[in-house]
Order: structure tokens, then sequence, then C-alpha cells
């Protein structure tokens, strides 16, 4: 029987396009906000942000409280117009006849829902970090991923973040970098027809 790949994808940077630093700096020019002070709150933010440590709203409220000038439905939709499909995501459907497929990413669900609906029939498993409670880099979301692997079948990672391949490569996992210029599509698709001939 034919052994499927797992195919790991990132989403942000990889499937989806990554609404930071354009976000952020859409809020300094309409705003007029002091850019580092911006910085700092989105760093010391991040963690409890991705992991589910904070809701959403307290999110927008601690924003809003600190920037009183943004207004909060008005930054939430320039956020959420910001996260829009890369030509990654086109080629999900067509993958998922040769791999597992499985999304990874440090985000919320909230921001991410109905940019990925359209592909949840062709996912094998969905880890985002505010569910699950835990980010990449951090050994404890691999580990969450892999509950969903045939333990027979090599894995392929795409992340835009070399930062994020310490873990998987320890793993036994291929990592493969997501470039902008789409070059990662072209080495999946050949990776996928060899293990297709080589099953």
């Amino acid at each position: 029987m034919k052994v499927k790949l797992e195919l790991v994808l990132d989403a942000a940077g990889v499937i989806v396009s990554n609404f930071s630093p354009l976000f952020w700096q859409g809020l300094v020019t309409r705003y007029g906000l002091p850019y580092d002070k911006l910085t700092t709150f989105k760093h010391e933010v991040r963690a409890r942000l991705w992991t589910g440590e904070i809701t959403e709203e307290e999110f927008w409220d601690d924003f809003c409280a600190l920037f009183p000038a943004i207004n909060k439905n008005e930054a939430r939709t320039a956020l959420l117009s910001q996260i829009t499909p890369l030509p990654g995501m086109q080629r999900i459907p067509a993958w998922s006849r040769h791999a597992n497929i499985h999304l990874l990413s440090n985000h919320r669900e909230e921001w991410l829902e109905s940019v990925i609906a359209p592909l949840r029939p062709y996912l094998s498993s969905l880890t985002i970090s505010s569910a699950a409670r835990c980010r990449k880099p951090d050994a404890p979301i691999y580990g969450v991923v892999e509950r969903h692997f045939n333990s027979e079948a090599p894995v392929l990672f795409v992340d835009d973040q070399a930062k994020n391949f310490k873990e998987p490569a320890l793993r036994g996992w291929t990592t493969l970098l997501a470039d902008e210029q789409g070059e990662w599509i072209k080495q999946v698709n050949h990776m996928l027809s060899d293990n297709n001939e080589n099953a």
C-alpha cells in the first residue's frame, strides 16, 4: 500500500499573506502612532497572543487602551484584509491526492478561519497556536502535529522562517524554506512526484 508523504505547511508567508509588518506600518501612517512604542507592544504581546494566553478581544482592548487613537473595528478590518491567499494555497487540493496535508501556524483561529475554510476538506490536521496553547519553535507544538502522522511516512515541513526548523530536524522531518518567489512550490511538486514514483 502506498504511503503518502506528510506535508506540513505553515500558514502566514506560505499559503496566506503575512499581515505584519504592513499592518503595523499602516497604523503608524493612519493614526500617527510612535513606531518604536508600537514595536515594543507587538513584541511584548506576541507570545501571549499566539499561545491563546489572552483572547483576541483582550488583545484589542489592551492595544486600544495603550493607543487610544485607534478605532478597534477599523483596525481589525484592516488586519483581516491583509490575510489573503498566496499561490501555494491553490496547490493544496492537488497535493492532497499525494500527501496528507497538515497546517501548522503561529496565528489566531479567528484571523485564519475564513481564509482557510475552503481548504478543510483537503486537510488531515489543522494546528493553530492559539488553540494548541503552544507555538513554534517550541517542541510541544510539533508533537501535536505528529499525532496525526502515519508513523511510516516521510515528513516535509515548509515554513518561511528558518528559526522554526531546529526541532523538526531533530524529529527527522525534511525542512524547506518558503521563498517569496514561490520556488518552494516547484520543490514540493518534485518531492511529491518522487515519493509517488518510489511508492
